[in-house]
């Protein structure tokens, strides 16, 4: 095992149906020659996300995300080049063929490491759920499931299982499985003291999956005794918990279709919402949320949810992940289970508060779970509430606290206009200066100001203008079929424009490497990124679809008579030169030259 074949490349590209794929991502409507549906890499009502079947490409026209049905796999699944060769090849029931050559032998054996370890953590979770089902040990931990209102259904969907109390079971289990004790002894699921006794005893088991559904890593809350009330299992090279989401596999559909995503705190909380019909639900496992989750759900997501108990620790990680969120460019709003105010503690005229979605589910079923996530508050607002229940605003020393607790969220708002916008609201809000807060506001040092994000690509963005040779260039990438006929007719050496030469380049090497990749490794090609964007918004114009062989014979004589005609009146200009005693190339050989090329434009006219 080791790299994919080209020739699994190959046929990938030629089988792979992109309306077939993209139409299991979202609806699509056939209009002429295209199909059409709702983009799901932005918001809009109107479809302006077009598949065009016969190039096997993708072009949005609102977000001018393009591409081929590998580019599209990979940026709906956030997937490697490699792994969506894998997915599509096993959609279509195709062999995956790797070679060796170039692999680095230590890189193959980690990831076979990573595959036996899921494969474990997959059966172990099987174990555990039939345990918890099927026998009497399991009773005790189903009861108490079942008696916090969780269905059977999500016992099911969320595979739940139960751990025994007896730690010396597991490990005698797998070893007469065929497991031998050197790979249990790094499998996560034991004690490092002692590699015979299991990690997880007399606990309820909640199955950790990545966003690929591998199972991982386990969640085990205790049912009696002493020990803290969760444990998670130890990180490795399989679960990193700061990278991973607890039901991340099961919410990735709802999250893709809304774009957007619910986080609550723990493994009860996300099967209470998702029971409640509430499936873009999700947790992080034992930590607060980190950079590292917001960087994968802002993937799929545009928007979080939080919702997190409503005592002291609770409303902390709302504002840390408030934060969090909007480091990363995700817009947030903090729901209010019971609909009330954050900073209102106490309402004795209003219902009880109920401290999370699982005591809501046991207490007042899915429907009332549904109407009470519905209530929410956006993220600014929550923090001017936050800071006006800690801080004293009757003195001076209390309203500078108050405001300056209000500056980290200011700094991590990249709009000036937005900035300006919020410091209004805080001085109407706490009975300040405007002035005042920005001056305040300023005196700060802005990490995010003095570091800006470098370019994507490490090229500068510049309008692309369209000409002669751009439009030629661009009609032969569309028509892939007519490069042969380019090359044969036309050297990169007679392209003047750079952005045009930089597109034959491409075609060039993607040609010689036997067309392996399809579209998506051509558009890689292309490093400039503003340049691959222009080539997809002007390639899935429809005046590149009729009679494309014309337009692109055409498009070679005009560049052909462009640079004749160029040449010539250098040579006019340098004959005046030779005359009047100018230092250059003989006379004769201008002459003999000019009417060679006077014979080549004459050539190209009548061809006309």
């Amino acid at each position: 095992m080791g790299y994919i074949s080209e020739a699994t490349i190959q046929e990938v590209n030629s089988r792979a149906d992109i309306v077939s794929v993209v139409g299991e991502y979202l609806r699509l409507e056939k209009r002429g020659g295209r199909y059409w549906g709702l983009c799901p890499f932005h918001n809009e009502k109107t479809p302006s996300f077009s598949v065009d079947p016969s190039r096997n490409m993708y072009y949005c026209f609102g977000c001018h995300q393009g591409g081929g049905v590998i580019n599209f796999v990979m940026e709906t699944e956030k997937f490697t080049y490699p792994e969506a060769i894998e997915a599509l090849a096993k959609r279509m029931g195709i062999e995956v063929v790797y070679e060796n050559s170039g692999k680095p032998q230590k890189d193959q054996e980690k990831l076979n490491r990573l595959d036996e370890a899921a494969e474990l953590c997959r059966r172990v979770a099987g174990s555990f759920h039939h345990i918890l089902m099927e026998k009497p040990e399991g009773n005790r931990a189903k009861q108490y499931i079942l008696d916090r209102g969780i269905s059977k259904d999500m016992i099911e969907r969320f595979r739940l299982g139960y751990a025994p109390g007896d730690r010396s079971w597991l490990y005698g289990f797998l070893l007469k499985k065929g497991y031998s004790e050197q790979f249990l002894a790094g499998s996560g699921l034991f004690s490092k003291n002692n590699p015979r006794s299991s990690f997880f005893a007399d606990r309820l088991i909640f199955p950790i999956a990545d966003r690929q559904g591998r199972t991982v890593a386990f969640g085990g809350r205790i049912l009696s005794g002493d020990g803290p009330k969760y444990l998670n299992s130890p990180e490795s090279e399989l679960y990193k918990k700061r990278e991973t989401l607890f039901a991340i596999d099961l919410a990735l559909p709802e999250i893709r279709k809304t774009r957007e995503v619910y986080i609550a705190e723990g493994y009860m909380d996300v099967i209470a919402l998702h029971q409640g019909g509430i499936t873009n639900a999700v947790a992080p496992l034992g930590t607060a949320f980190t950079d590292e989750q917001a960087r994968l759900l802002r993937r799929w997501a545009e928007k979080v949810y939080l919702i997190f108990d409503s005592d002291e620790a609770g409303q902390n990680a709302a504002v840390k992940s408030i934060l969090t969120c909007r480091n990363n460019t995700l817009a947030c709003a903090v729901v209010d289970l019971q609909g009330k105010n954050p900073a209102d503690k106490t309402d004795p005229k209003g219902p009880p508060r109920f401290k999370d979605p699982a005591d809501i589910l046991q207490e007042a079923g899915p429907e009332a779970l549904q109407n009470s996530v519905k209530c929410y508050i956006n993220d600014f607002e929550y923090l001017l509430n936050r800071s006006r229940s800690l801080f004293d605003f009757s003195d001076s020393e209390g309203k500078y606290q108050g405001v300056a607790y209000m500056f980290p969220y200011l700094e991590t708002l990249e709009s000036e206009v937005a900035r300006d916008a919020a410091m209004e609201a805080m001085a109407d809000s706490f009975g300040v200066d405007p002035a005042s807060v920005k001056q305040d506001f300023l005196r700060r040092k802005n990490p995010r100001r003095n570091n800006p994000a470098p370019v994507q690509d490490g090229t500068v963005s510049e309008p692309v203008q369209m000409n002669d040779e751009l439009f030629l260039l661009i009609a032969v990438f569309v028509n892939l079929d007519l490069y042969p006929k380019l090359r044969s007719t036309l050297s990169v050496e007679e392209v003047d424009d750079p952005k045009a030469k930089d597109i034959f380049i491409a075609l060039e090497e993607w040609y010689r490497n036997d067309s392996v990749g399809g579209l998506d490794e051509l558009l890689s090609r292309i490093e400039n990124s503003g340049l691959r964007r222009f080539v997809l918004e002007k390639g899935n114009s429809e005046a590149f679809t009729l009679n494309p062989e014309q337009l692109v014979s055409d498009g070679i004589k005009r560049i052909k008579q462009k640079r004749l005609e160029r040449r010539r009146k250098d040579i006019i200009i340098e004959l005046r030169s030779v005359k009047s005693g100018g230092a250059g190339m003989g006379i004769e050989d201008l002459l003999s030259e000019k009417v060679h090329i006077d014979a080549e434009l004459r050539r190209i006219k009548e061809a006309n």
